[in-house]
């Protein structure tokens, strides 16, 4: 029996680039081993992933909004969303390409261009181009200075669900003229259950595969220098008790993680290799990240203020964490880190894989 693929109406909302009133589709992906995967146009955005524990248990793990409201009140947040044309941080929102200096919007306090600007792609209304027996492709074409950014980009996002649990998410881009890009999705996890919180959180263990970090200043931005995570808080390339390891982050200006781990060598790779796995040890579930990408930025949702979520569940501070697969933050200003532009001959490609697992588990020998 193949993936089965379910449309629905989401909402109305007003599309941010024709202010018409629009339907929102959502898209439901399930599989036949009791896991589904929902999507909304509205910025690409995975709204559910709804899985099943050790006991068959089923509970959503990833954060979202029940209606379209939601989305709208609470952009700040990235919720699910797909980032672009650029994720993270362009130190200044500006840069030089080919001897001509661009300048992006900041819309980070005015400081610096953070997750596509103003109008990012989480913000617009992608198109459907295609229902997939395993999924949906969805599309978009960011117009030439849109945001400040040079070029038409024309954009696709393919989702696919399997039987073996894996979400699979392909990223392709096109441009007419020289650009930069650097996409990802900010989905936010607790395998405890969307609604578990902190508690919930602190639970689970995590494993990067990765002996660097990305050096950056008190606000973020990258020095253009890798840093060691040898005998550091940082250093997870062996499992960790995150109720643990965020403890040593109480004092610090940057309460948790948020920071990208270089992976794959720093290299962009042709295949998808395993980088991290996150375990929540009393369910069961597991989540590995597989990825062609040279990083990948995990967060803990250290900037999360009181949320109102699905269900009336309220999402707060260090209830939640995002595996965002990528290239680093500012790349455009550092040449020593992986490229991020594309030219009009070239096709911008990222694979991203979350491989839900159930572990077995024995809940009276788990250290909490």
């Amino acid at each position: 029996m193949s993936i089965t693929v379910e449309e629905r109406n989401f909402g109305l909302v007003t599309n941010p680039l024709t202010e018409a009133r629009q339907m929102v589709h959502s898209y439901t992906l399930k599989n036949t081993k009791g896991m589904s995967v929902t999507v909304i146009q509205l910025g690409a955005t995975i709204q559910s992933i709804f899985f099943p524990d050790g006991s068959k248990k089923v509970e959503d793990v990833c954060l979202g909004f029940d209606d379209i409201a939601g989305y709208m009140t609470n952009k700040a947040a990235y919720m699910g969303g797909t980032l672009g044309r650029v994720a993270n941080r362009v130190a200044s929102g500006g840069f030089t390409l080919d001897e001509t200096t661009v300048n992006l919007t900041r819309n980070f306090e005015g400081q610096f261009h953070l997750h596509g600007g103003f109008l990012g792609f989480d913000s617009v209304i992608w198109e459907v181009v295609q229902k997939t027996p395993e999924g949906v492709v969805f599309r978009h074409q960011s117009q030439h200075g849109h945001e400040g950014y040079p070029g038409i980009l024309t954009c696709l996002i393919t989702y696919r669900l399997d039987n073996e649990d894996r979400l699979s998410i392909s990223f392709e881009a096109n441009t007419d003229r020289q650009t930069i890009v650097n996409l990802s999705n900010h989905a936010y996890f607790n395998l405890a259950g969307h609604s578990a919180g902190p508690k919930g959180l602190a639970e689970h263990t995590v494993e990067i595969a990765s002996s660097e970090i990305v050096e950056t200043d008190d606000r973020q931005i990258p020095t253009g220098e890798l840093t060691l995570v040898d005998n550091t808080a940082y250093d997870l390339r062996s499992p960790v008790v995150l109720g643990d390891r965020l403890k040593q982050f109480e004092h610090r200006p940057i309460q948790g993680f948020d920071n990208c781990y270089v992976v794959n060598g720093g290299q962009l790779l042709r295949s998808t290799v395993k980088v991290a796995k996150i375990v929540h040890p009393p369910s069961g579930r597991a989540l590995e990240v597989w990825t062609n990408q040279p990083g990948v930025q995990f967060y803990t949702a250290n900037n999360i203020t009181k949320i109102t979520g699905k269900k009336g569940s309220f999402y707060v501070k260090h209830g939640s964490f995002c595996v965002q697969t990528e290239k680093f933050p500012d790349a455009i200003n550092h040449q020593n880190f992986p490229s991020i532009n594309l030219n009009p001959n070239e096709t911008y490609r990222h694979e991203v894989v979350y491989w839900f697992k159930v572990e077995k588990t024995c809940r009276c020998c788990y250290k909490k």
